[in-house]
């Protein structure tokens, strides 16, 4: 796919991989936010593909934005504070309105710390498995800076409203003991199995019929922000699909065998 997002696919399941582990996987640069365009195109548009995993190589998920370029007032960081403005929406805005459009389920595997935009990128994802080695942190106060990724939407949408604020305004990390209590993850595994956790999760939901689950995630995204009454009427409108697909039909095929 890329230097930066490594893809490898398996039996319907695409793991990404941030590779600058020298970095400790810092985003910043427009080749990034790129790669995770192209990326999430492509899953998209290829029914095959059932199921997403997003890891990071190294011994970090993500550690944020790049601190060099923060420090040179360079990059996406460069210019007076409209440019600045201009960069973030053009630039890793990208990310996070790329994986709203993402059909199949994403799974954060954060083997590590995953820190101010790498902590927003977790919480981006659907579910989280983390190592006993993650971590998490809204820290931009610490640098003077405010969640500049829609972190503060994402956040308190997985943990509340009281959780985030802590976090938010105090800069503290919190461990991968304290992220499972709070609901920030699913399941804490030690690193060597972490993988495979989040693998099998994925093929769980890989052998159910495509469309079916697509629609079930566009579903639990909408109602985020969604009365019931839209709820109802979309919930029924996909319905109304799910009921003439293949994989209903699958299965009442094999209930029918069964009760004969």
């Amino acid at each position: 796919m890329s230097d930066f997002l490594l893809w490898d696919e398996a039996d319907g399941v695409v793991t990404l991989t941030m590779n600058r582990p020298e970095e400790r996987n810092a985003l910043g640069e427009e080749s990034q936010f790129a790669a995770f365009e192209a990326a999430f195109a492509q899953i998209n548009a290829e029914r095959s593909l059932r199921a997403v995993i997003l890891t990071g190589a190294g011994s970090a998920f993500c550690a944020g934005g790049n601190l060099k370029d923060m420090i040179g007032k360079s990059g996406m960081f460069g210019g007076d504070s409209m440019e600045v403005r201009h960069r973030y929406r053009a630039g890793i805005h990208r990310i996070p309105r790329g994986i709203d459009r993402l059909e199949v389920p994403l799974i954060a595997a954060v083997n590590g710390p995953a820190m101010g935009a790498g902590c927003d990128l977790a919480c981006m994802c659907d579910i989280r498995i983390a190592s006993t080695t993650a971590s998490f942190g809204e820290i931009f106060v610490k640098l003077g800076l405010i969640p500049g990724d829609a972190g503060c939407w994402f956040l308190q949408r997985v943990v509340g409203y009281a959780r985030t604020a802590e976090m938010a305004l105090t800069g503290d990390p919190v461990t991968a003991e304290t992220a499972l209590a709070w609901g920030l993850v699913s399941k804490v595994v030690e690193p060597e199995a972490l993988l495979d956790e989040a693998k099998a999760l994925a093929r769980r939901m890989a052998v159910n019929p495509p469309d079916s689950v697509r629609m079930a995630k566009s579903l639990l995204r909408q109602a985020r922000d969604s009365s019931m009454d839209n709820a109802l009427e979309m919930a029924a409108a996909y319905q109304g699909i799910a009921h003439r697909s293949e994989g209903h039909d699958a299965y009442l095929e094999r209930l029918a065998k069964r009760s004969s």
